[in-house]
């Protein structure tokens, strides 16, 4: 199977405009085959290759990043922090794609061709080229199929630089930052015979590359900077869900928002904890250390507290402590003195002949907790592909992964190993049930795996997830991320110690379980992004029903303490509050449930008699009325200005431990720019509007602004083309016409087949609807439905289900609710849809939500006795009776 991407996302299309924007003014370079030996409006040519130029000052980018962040709602820059610009998005939102299609259309719109993408680690350099393989033919018809070359830079080839820095199409390198940080012993920084005797750093100092820093918050050392800024950069863009120093910020979609817009999926938590047997001793061995003086073993008892026995961590570092002191005179732990710690071997050992090694337990249920967790965890696995099957239609199924990280490697590697036995126990018990026999499910020796560094041997072992040894682990992984996918491949069970963790993660893990002796220290944030990524089906398109797309993960701790911990790191990482439905606990998911006699409700069936009819739309306009609205748009353009020279005045240090570029002075003057060759105006705008070439023509014309083409044609061409598909979006919204189809309808029986399943949390009880309850996913809409229940004019409401969708130019529209009212002293009821939203002020709204609530508008216009709305509160639909009574 083969993974598709999908090119109309809107919070991808922002997050690569956002950067396009950056460079407003900037001329388009010259093609593959030419250069302009003045470096005017050409790649910087000298005598080690062709280089990235910036024709606009630094003035105009600073204006134009706060442009940018007005759009979205950001801080605004009152000065540039050197040019390093921050893009924040969220974990499984498609982060990769965004800055690999961002370099696509920059080299599109401004003809920038080098680029070098820095990692901080073997695992996510594996990502980045697994995304470059999957992306390529993707992106080769999305751009015309331009010549281009991607690469790692591997030091033992330093003399692909000279191709790099020569070649004259788009080049993307992609480089750990430990190739090139360490100036005393890296290739990078030393003379070498095959480049003519020059530094290989001097070969992509020459090409001003643009730096994309995948995950900068691990590369914010001095060293690791200083290693940024040897490379000459012409920008630094910097991507990351968690930055720790934002610089110029563009673009941001933090966790809360990329769950509001249901673009990763829901995480669940299933907790599994033991009730301590306070009977017994509990005693675990969480480290032994030993310095200059002293051996200390950490250990967790359970002490005497006002309230009880509670589990509290201690330490030792002499013979003859006793827990039984130590534990507040529990008699459990008499006789428990410290006879010895070894911290070479590991280990403590006690009075009465008790011995005990790092990571070692004794009472509690430990092995009980993991055993369960695991039993969980597969039994979550195949509900979910039991769901999936009922639920999806043969072809456009989903595979379904699930993830164990593990805490040591020889309790899953080894043939007896107690994970891996107990995984198997559990499998085979589930999959023999007679609820699951109709999945057909493999053998078990076919479903599980593992991938873990290994010894020069060959033999599995614990490493520490940034090794040489994990370098295999975290190739065979990607390798395989597309085999992964397919339903013909029976590897459903996944299992690593720590190459996972990082770098790795596959849209259709749906599971994911931590098996420790003790809690998880794992970062929450880090340990669910594994998951987070919106399935695909067997063919590769992504799936968006949130019934399905939910992340579990099975902890030993408590829902309360996960959630807790998650919305820590997340208020300390990004700065956001968040919603309390964020996380869900799954073992408080339920059916909403359909009210008895729901079908002879006649206030429900008048309503939906009267809505249940499909319609299809006809997009309604003159092509003179678009050439005359597209030409004023354009009339109304920014004014079109000559790009400026900036001049970079820069010192070169060349000694022993390396080359370092020093900025001594910067300088600008006007261009005497003088335009040697048009751009196809006419192509560029037709590729962004799909207009036929005799309207765009006649648009340009009568705008009266062909002569500021002249003056700086990328300019023309990026305020021509916008301001053409903004004047189009609105005449075909304003002219939009729906009829019904004849014979098309909604069947009541969707809503007895497409089950509502939901979190208590989310759920508010009602009366006065056909469901149970309503499933809420906001605050407004919680509110909504509280107040509207509770209202004696309200004989029934509903939230429509997601189903119901209405075709609009800009994609589905599913309405949220549908309202019958009986006004006292009214005679006729009243049939109400209403769209609830934050704001009346569509300028605080996306430009797609006001252009599909028009739809809505237009859509019920024609369906007789039924009022379209969109409103804040209950309290609006009085205001909304009283203008029908006017």
């Amino acid at each position: 199977m083969k993974i598709q991407f999908d090119n109309q996302q809107p919070h991808q299309l922002e997050a690569v405009q956002a950067v396009v924007d950056l460079f407003r003014g900037q001329p388009l370079q010259r093609g593959e085959y030419e250069i302009d030996l003045t470096g005017m409006a050409g790649g910087l040519l000298t005598e080690l290759g062709i280089g990235n130029q910036l024709h606009i000052s630094a003035e105009t980018i600073l204006s134009n990043v706060q442009q940018i962040q007005r759009k979205h709602q950001l801080n605004v820059s009152t000065e540039l922090s050197g040019l390093n610009f921050s893009i924040e998005m969220e974990t499984g939102t498609g982060k990769t794609y965004v800055y690999l299609r961002t370099i696509h259309e920059l080299h599109a719109n401004y003809g920038f061709k080098k680029y070098i993408i820095v990692v901080p680690s073997v695992a996510i350099r594996e990502g980045v080229l697994k995304n470059l393989q999957l992306t390529r033919e993707h992106f080769d018809k999305e751009y015309g199929h331009p010549p281009m070359d991607y690469w790692v830079y591997d030091s033992k080839r330093i003399s692909s630089l000279r191709q790099f820095a020569a070649a004259n199409q788009l080049q993307i390198m992609v480089i750990n930052i430990d190739a090139f940080n360490k100036k005393d012993n890296n290739v990078i920084h030393k003379e070498h015979d095959r480049l003519s005797g020059r530094l290989p750093i001097e070969f992509i100092q020459a090409t001003s590359p643009i730096v994309i820093m995948d995950e900068p918050q691990n590369m914010e050392s001095e060293q690791a900077r200083a290693a940024i800024q040897s490379m000459n950069p012409l920008c630094t863009l910097r991507y990351s869900a968690t930055h720790r120093h934002v610089y110029n910020l563009l673009y941001q979609l933090n966790p809360v928002r990329a769950y509001e817009l249901k673009l990763v999926k829901r995480i669940e938590v299933a907790s599994v904890m033991e009730q301590p047997d306070y009977n017994q001793p509990y005693i675990f061995v969480e480290s032994i250390t030993a310095t200059k003086s002293k051996v200390t073993a950490k250990l967790v008892i359970e002490k005497q507290q006002v309230q009880g026995p509670v589990r509290t961590k201690i330490s030792v570092s002499k013979n003859g402590e006793d827990l039984y002191k130590l534990s507040g005179n529990r008699e459990a732990y008499r006789d428990y003195i410290v006879d010895h710690i070894d911290a070479g071997s590991g280990i403590i050992a006690f009075a009465n002949g008790t011995v005990l090694g790092t990571g070692q337990t004794l009472g509690g249920q430990t092995e009980d907790l993991m055993r369960v967790q695991i039993y969980e965890t597969v039994k979550a696995h195949l509900e979910k592909e039991l769901r999936i099957t009922e639920r999806f239609p043969i072809g456009r199924r989903m595979k379904v992964l699930s993830l164990f990280f593990i805490d040591r490697v020889a309790n899953y590697a080894d043939s007896d190993g107690k994970i891996r036995l107990w995984f198997k126990d559990a499998y085979q018990e589930l999959s023999s049930k007679p609820l699951y026999r109709s999945l057909n499910l493999p053998d078990v020796d076919l479903v599980h795996n593992g991938y873990f560094a290994s010894d020069g041997k060959g033999k599995a072992k614990d490493t520490s997830g940034n090794t040489k040894a994990d370098n295999d682990a975290y190739e065979l992984i990607m390798k395989d991320k597309e085999r992964l996918l397919s339903l013909d491949e029976p590897l459903r069970f996944i299992f690593s110690h720590s190459a996972l963790r990082e770098g790795w993660d596959n849209p259709n893990v749906f599971q994911i379980c931590t098996l420790n002796e003790t809690k998880s220290t794992l970062k929450k944030r880090q340990e669910i992004g594994r998951g987070l990524r919106l399935p695909v089906d067997e063919t590769g398109n992504r799936v968006f029903d949130a019934s399905v797309n939910r992340l579990t993960v099975v902890a030993n701790e408590s829902y309360e303490d996960f959630a807790r911990e998650l919305q820590t790191e997340i208020e300390n990482d990004c700065g956001v509050q968040f919603p309390k439905e964020y996380i869900d606990q799954a073992s408080k998911r339920k059916k909403i449930q359909l009210v008895s006699k729901w079908k002879e409700n006649q206030d429900f069936l008048d309503l939906w008699n009267r809505i249940k009819h499909k319609t299809r739309y006809s997009v309604h306009y003159a092509a003179s009325d678009l050439i005359r609205a597209a030409a004023e748009a354009m009339r109304q353009m920014p004014a079109i200005s000559n790009p400026n020279i900036v001049t970079q005045k820069r010192g070169i240090e060349i000694t022993q431990k390396g080359v370092t570029t020093s900025l001594f002075a910067v300088s600008e003057s006007q261009s005497s720019f003088k335009v040697r060759q048009i751009p196809d105006l006419i192509g560029y705008i037709q590729r962004e509007t799909e207009l036929t070439r005799g309207t765009i023509a006649e648009i340009l014309v009568s705008s009266g602004r062909l002569g500021d083409l002249w003056v700086n044609p990328q300019q023309f061409l990026y305020y021509s083309a916008k301001s053409i598909r903004e004047a189009m979006e609105k005449l075909m919204v304003d002219g939009i016409k729906y009829e019904k189809v004849a014979g098309a309808e909604y069947e009541m029986l969707l809503f007895e087949q497409e089950e509502i399943i939901s979190y208590i949390n989310r759920m508010i009880p009602v009366n006065h609807s056909i469901y149970e309850a309503i499933e809420y996913d906001s605050e407004i809409e919680r509110q909504f439905a509280q107040e509207m229940d509770t209202r004696t004019d309200v004989k029934m409401f509903l939230k429509l289900p997601r189903w119901f969708q209405i075709d609009t130019p800009l994609g589905k529209y599913n309405p949220d609710w549908a309202i019958v009212l009986e006004p006292e002293g009214e005679e006729a009821k009243l049939y109400f849809v209403a769209e609830t939203k934050s704001t009346h002020d569509e300028n605080k709204r996306r430009n797609s939500e006001n252009a599909k609530i028009r739809c809505g508008e237009a859509h019920f216009e024609i369906f007789p006795n039924v009022t379209f709305k969109t409103i804040t509160s209950a309290t609006e639909i009085n205001i909304a009776l009283k203008g029908l009574n006017d």
